[in-house]
């Protein structure tokens, strides 16, 4: 557990293989993480005194500008989208003078990719989350949560993510 001005973070217990199968890691899943823990939490408190900001979606910024702009092609996998998504968000967070240590949960929304015969990419995402979160010069980590949809508003994007910070 650990507390930053006000934020208490709770990770998943080290052992208790019946909390971590009913919320964490299913069999099977390939988990990416810099450190040695589990690189998401069980959950995130917050003090009453915090002011809670919730951002909008987030989505990604074109990286082939000579692609249709309704591609995959002019946004990149899922990765690198991921990577995008972040660097949007965090452009957005020091507007408000906040950083990723002040993230409380992401609301991830993951199209599946083609290329995995629809199905969505959790190393993709997981891989480029890794690079933000869970790292020496960012080590808080953040309740999440990631979910499959059909679309969204774009047909190239694969991913967006909502945030709730807190100061």
């Amino acid at each position: 557990m650990s507390s930053l001005t006000g934020l208490t973070r709770y990770p998943f217990p080290a052992n208790d293989e019946e909390v971590a199968h009913a919320q964490g890691p299913q069999a099977g899943d390939q988990v990416i993480a810099k450190s040695g823990t589990l690189p998401f939490l069980l959950a995130t408190g917050v003090a009453t005194t915090q002011e809670i900001i919730f951002l909008s979606g987030h989505t990604p910024p074109v990286i082939n500008p000579s692609a249709a702009l309704d591609s995959i092609e002019a946004f990149g996998d899922t990765r690198v989208q991921t990577i995008g998504v972040f660097e949007e968000l965090q452009k957005s967070l020091a507007q408000l003078g906040l950083t990723f240590a002040n993230l409380v949960k992401l609301q991830v929304f993951l199209v599946g990719d083609p290329a995995l015969q629809g199905r969505m990419d959790n190393e993709g995402f997981s891989s480029a989350y890794a690079e933000f979160f869970g790292t020496r010069e960012q080590p808080h980590l953040v309740s999440r949560t990631r979910v499959q949809v059909v679309s969204l508003v774009n047909p190239g994007w694969l991913v967006e993510i909502e945030a709730v910070a807190a100061r």
